[in-house]
């Protein structure tokens, strides 16, 4: 049974990842990553829910309900399972604040947190992107100790992401210039 990457991805030099905790039993994680591609391009793919699969690590064996589903508006909900700890959970989110090009939130509806938000920002800057990430989370009272393996895996989880969002982005820009 996979309990995280093991160190096999390297996050990008293009990426920072870090995190906080304000009190009260409260978490935050903070990204931001430098991508090649304007905007729009970023945008359009972190906003379709299928583009999960390859940014999510094979151990946490994402699948979502209706894998064919990509319409994406304020207020719709997406159906996902993931596997932590051998243990298969439900995982239900909703998209709020939905700004495109420029941020969306995903919240948990149902889920392993007592309480997830992710807002997705993007922003223009000089040759490409800024994509920055704020994770807070509440963890349930009796996954507190916990805390640790689950922010290692948590960090884990968004460097393999990282990784592979940066793939996606260095081919985007690759084949942009190609005529």
């Amino acid at each position: 049974m996979a309990l995280g990457l093991g160190g096999r991805y390297t996050l990008p030099g293009t990426c920072k990842i870090r995190f906080e905790n304000p009190g009260k039993g409260a978490y935050r994680l903070l990204t931001s990553h430098f991508l090649p591609v304007p905007p729009e391009k970023a945008f359009t793919f972190f906003e379709d829910p299928r583009n999960l699969f390859g940014i999510t690590p094979p151990w946490l064996d994402f699948r979502m309900k209706d894998p064919t589903r990509a319409d994406v508006f304020e207020n719709a909900e997406f159906d996902y399972t993931i596997r932590w700890l051998g243990f298969r959970m439900r995982w239900r989110s909703r998209i709020i604040d939905y700004v495109p090009p420029e941020k969306f939130t995903d919240i948990q509806v149902i889920g392993p947190y007592r309480s997830w938000k992710h807002l997705h920002r993007l922003s223009a800057v000089a040759q490409g992107t800024l994509m920055e990430d704020e994770v807070r989370y509440c963890l349930p009272f009796y996954a507190v100790f916990f805390h640790p393996l689950i922010r290692r895996q948590l960090n884990d989880i968004f460097t393999y992401r990282a990784f592979k969002i940066e793939e996606w982005a260095v081919g985007q820009a690759g084949t942009a210039h190609r005529p």
